[in-house]
């Protein structure tokens, strides 16, 4: 079966957002939504999502599920946001108790932050599948980037959050808390073990040098062929010395301290004080 898939880039943090509709009915899944968020002020905003809301509403559809391919780092998400407007339950990898955990203790969020991943309304494990109306989505357990990190695989297509990038620009960082280098090659594999036909939906785009366009659709094919950083055959020896080696010198996620603390929440602010205030917390030296 082949979906429909509509893409939503959001320039200010480069991240690709998917609806995903069956090719014959109304029913769809969003992955990887967007609540802008400015830092400075602190402030948020829903045009991003609210670009998909119009899109289902014009579209007379129905959203079942709203995922998420991991605990994003680099942007918040508005999977609450979506589900108040549009329905749809919202899933993600049963691995979000690890970053829980983690990140639990790095923001001191004590006894009373839930670390059991109730936040979300499912939890999936590698081989689980689900329904997107008659279409079958297959969850694949990746990890390397996050603990946490999933593939999901509908029909013809596979949504692979931050694991892979466009071919030119090669594969995710791995110097996350849990992160590990010879994680993502094995989930990399796992990935490119699907038929060569098969289409792939990257996470972000960044474009790459010498590429004068944002792309985010590739296939399993030409990511054996061309991708820059695992690409025909690369060992995983080189690709783990490359890959240590670059991460060392990339700069943490300018929103990475606002993003870990809604995201692993399911979208959702830290609880608001007895005034009703919200605050996010600023950890010092702990990343």
């Amino acid at each position: 079966m082949t979906p429909i898939v509509k893409a939503f880039f959001d320039p200010e943090t480069n991240t690709v957002s998917y609806l995903v509709q069956e090719p014959e009915g109304t029913a769809c899944a969003i992955i990887d939504s967007v609540l802008d968020f400015d830092h400075a002020s602190g402030r948020t905003d829903t045009s991003s999502a609210d670009q998909i809301v119009a899109y289902v509403r014009d579209n007379d559809l129905r959203v079942e599920w709203i995922l998420e391919s991991h605990v994003h780092a680099d942007h918040l998400s508005a999977a609450p946001y979506l589900q108040q407007e549009l329905g749809g339950k919202i899933g993600i990898g049963e691995q979000i108790v690890t970053i829980q955990d983690t990140f639990g203790k790095i923001f001191n969020e004590g006894t009373e932050f839930q670390r059991d991943g109730s936040q979300f309304d499912a939890l999936f494990q590698d081989g689980d599948s689900f329904h997107v109306g008659q279409m079958r989505g297959d969850v694949l357990h990746t990890p390397g980037h996050t603990p946490a990190c999933l593939t999901y695989v509908i029909g013809d297509a596979a949504f692979v959050g931050d694991t892979l990038f466009m071919p030119d620009f090669g594969t995710a960082r791995c110097d996350f808390p849990g992160g590990s280098s010879e994680q993502l090659f094995e989930s990399i594999q796992k990935i490119l073990s699907l038929p060569d036909e098969t289409r792939i939906f990257v996470g972000h785009d960044y474009k790459a040098p010498g590429r004068d366009e944002f792309a985010w659709e590739t296939t399993v094919g030409e990511q054996k062929a061309l991708n820059v950083h695992i690409g025909q055959g690369k060992s995983i020896e080189e690709f783990v010395e490359m890959r240590d080696a670059r991460d060392a010198t990339l700069p943490m996620p300018r929103l990475i301290l606002p993003s870990l603390q809604v995201n692993m929440r399911a979208g959702q602010m830290p609880p608001a004080d007895e005034k009703g205030n919200v605050f996010l917390k600023v950890p010092i030296n702990k990343l």
